[in-house]
C-alpha cells in the first residue's frame, strides 16, 4: 500500500476541474509525518521533491490540471468535496495506486 499527502489548490466550478499537488510515501506514518512537517511550515515542493515515490516528486508534488473523473475515486473524493478548503493540506489518502 501507499499513501498519498495531498495539497489541494484550485477549483473551477464551470466545469469541474481542479489543480492539485501530492507526496506519494509507502506508509500512513510517513504520510502522518509529512502532515505534521507541513503544519510545522515545510515547504511542499520541497518535501515532494525529497520523499515522493512519484514522478511528479521532481515537479514538487505538481499534478497540474485535471477534469473530474480522471482521477481515481478515493484522490477526487477529496480533490472534489465541496466542503474542502482550496490552498489547505487534506492528509493522507489511500488508493490502489499510492
Amino acid at each position: 500500500m501507499k499513501f498519498l499527502c495531498l495539497f489541494f489548490f484550485d477549483a473551477v466550478a464551470a466545469r469541474p476541474s481542479a489543480t492539485a499537488s501530492h507526496i506519494l510515501v509507502k506508509t500512513a506514518a510517513e504520510c502522518e509525518k509529512l502532515k505534521g512537517d507541513l503544519a510545522s511550515g515545510a515547504d511542499f515542493a520541497e518535501l515532494a521533491r525529497e520523499h515522493s515515490l512519484c514522478p511528479s516528486g521532481k515537479k514538487g508534488g505538481d499534478l497540474g490540471n485535471f477534469e473530474q473523473g480522471r482521477m481515481v475515486r478515493e484522490f477526487e473524493k477529496v480533490v472534489f468535496h465541496r466542503y474542502k478548503r482550496l490552498g489547505e493540506v487534506h492528509g493522507c489518502v489511500e488508493t490502489k495506486f499510492g
